[in-house]
C-alpha cells in the first residue's frame, strides 16, 4: 500500500530498460546475468531502478554520456540514473542504492571457468561504479548459480526479492 493507502501502479522492467518512479509504483523484473540497480531518496520518495544486460559498449570502455541504448549498459544505466536524481535536487549522499543479479545461469567447467561470465563482469562494474561515484550500497543479492525475481517500490525503496530454484528455470 502507498502512503495514501492505495496500492500503487504496477510496471514489468523488460531486459534493457530503465523506469524512473514519482508516483507509487511496484516494479518487478526477472534476472539472470542481468543485474537490476535500485536508487531512492527517502526524502523525495522517488526512485529509479535499471535492468542491465551488459557492463558497457563494445566500442566503448564508458559511456560516452550520448547512448541510445543507454539502459542496456551498467555504465550507462546508472550515469542515466544518477542524471535523473541530480535534476531533482537529490544529491548523491541521500541516495539508497541496492543491486541484485549477476548470476552464472549456466555451469561453466575448466579453463572457462576462470574466466569472467557476463554475469560476473555486470555485478562486477555495477560494484565499482557504485563506489567511484560516491554511493553507499545498502544492500545487495548478487552471483551465484540462481535467477531472481524482485519487485522494487518506488516510494519506499523496498525490494522484495524471490530466488529462483532449478526447477523453476524455463530450459
Amino acid at each position: 500500500m502507498s502512503p495514501t493507502g492505495q496500492k500503487p501502479a504496477g510496471h514489468y522492467l523488460k531486459p534493457g530498460e530503465l523506469f524512473f518512479g514519482e508516483t507509487a509504483t511496484m516494479v518487478s523484473t526477472l534476472l539472470g546475468s542481468c543485474v537490476a540497480v535500485t536508487m531512492f531518496s527517502p526524502r523525495c520518495r522517488v526512485g529509479a531502478i535499471c535492468h542491465v544486460l551488459l557492463p558497457s559498449r563494445r566500442e566503448e570502455h564508458h559511456c560516452p554520456g550520448s547512448c541510445d541504448e543507454g539502459a542496456r549498459y551498467v555504465d550507462c544505466a546508472l550515469r542515466l540514473m544518477l542524471d535523473w536524481f541530480t535534476q531533482r535536487g537529490i544529491v548523491r549522499s541521500e541516495i539508497e542504492v541496492k543491486a541484485f543479479g549477476g548470476s552464472d545461469m549456466f555451469a561453466v567447467k575448466g579453463e572457462e571457468s576462470r574466466s569472467l561470465t557476463v554475469g560476473r563482469q555486470n555485478l562486477e562494474l555495477a560494484l565499482h561504479l557504485i563506489k567511484k561515484a560516491g554511493l553507499r550500497l545498502y544492500a545487495s543479492d548478487l552471483g551465484g548459480p540462481s535467477g531472481r525475481k524482485i519487485f522494487f517500490s518506488t516510494h519506499t525503496g523496498e525490494v522484495l526479492l524471490k530466488r529462483l530454484n532449478k526447477s523453476q528455470r524455463k530450459v
